[in-house]
């Protein structure tokens, strides 16, 4: 039986890879795309069978681009996940601390790790397009001075050895990821996952007073308890938004599904970007 093919944004090793596993267990063929869009075509061109993409980190905050992806992509989000992110220093084997003068990672990671950076003021933070990518480039490059922020199954796979483990800020560092399909044909047959009771959508309402009060009032009234809200620039019309919003409920339930219409009588648009379990751990 052929595995399940997994896409992720970043090279093997990356976050996106534990919520891979985490969700859908060991015999998954990952995928790794070079940026989030990339990810989003493969899944609609269905060269895979689904897709891990971070939606939000709890100091971060959300990933603005994958909300603009799944409006554009219209992807059925089936599943979330949260992930403990920990930061470890990673080199090369036989590099020791004090040779070290340059450390490569994501911009984020870099940022969630300026208390290290603070004690270790020999160190050059160094941007890079992802955490793991930068174990690999290190590796590949044979640099002797420079070391990776990155999770810690990134040393495994490249053949790199942690220097420090948990370099973060903060311990209270995860990211929520959404498990999402290709949109149309057969769907893979995904592990049980729990019963679907989260609902996303995203809406626009008249820019007219009152419209979002209104439009969040369909909810309140009928005691729905709201996770998440964000807003996004609606392109075309200045200062005019998306709402992007998260609920607990299904629309499969009275009180859920009345909200929904009642939305839709005070939007000017509406869609249901996926019903399923939340993430529990």
């Amino acid at each position: 039986m052929p595995l399940m093919r997994v896409t992720f944004q970043g090279e093997r090793g990356a976050f996106s890879e534990e919520a891979a596993r985490r969700l859908l267990g060991d015999r998954i063929e990952l995928v790794p795309s070079a940026s989030f869009e990339e990810a989003f075509r493969r899944l609609r061109r269905r060269d895979v069978d689904c897709g891990l993409l971070p939606i939000e980190n709890t100091l971060a905050g959300s990933v603005h681009e994958n909300y603009d992806l799944l409006l554009r992509y219209r992807l059925p989000i089936v599943a979330e996940t949260r992930v403990r992110i920990v930061h470890n220093l990673i080199a090369a084997p036989g590099v020791k601390f004090p040779q070290l003068r340059r450390v490569f990672s994501h911009p984020v990671a870099l940022d969630q790790c300026r208390n290290f950076f603070r004690r270790s003021a020999k160190l050059q933070p160094v941007p890079f397009y992802d955490t793991a990518g930068s174990v690999k480039m290190i590796m590949e490059r044979r640099l002797t001075d420079a070391a990776a922020i990155a999770a810690a199954a990134s040393a495994g796979i490249y053949g790199a050895r942690i220097l420090r483990r948990g370099i973060e800020d903060d311990k209270e560092n995860y990211t929520r990821f959404f498990l999402l399909l290709p949109g149309k044909g057969p769907r893979p047959k995904l592990p049980r996952l729990g019963r679907p009771d989260k609902t996303s959508i995203v809406f626009a309402t008249p820019n007219v007073p009152g419209s979002l009060f209104r439009s969040l009032a369909v909810f309140a009234l009928r005691d729905i308890n709201l996770t998440k809200i964000e807003s996004r620039p609606l392109r075309g019309r200045p200062w005019e938004y998306f709402f992007y919003l998260d609920f607990l409920g299904s629309p499969e339930e009275p009180r859920c599904s009345n909200a929904l219409r009642h939305l839709g009588e005070l939007s000017e648009f509406l869609h249901v970007l996926g019903n399923y379990p939340r993430a529990r751990e």
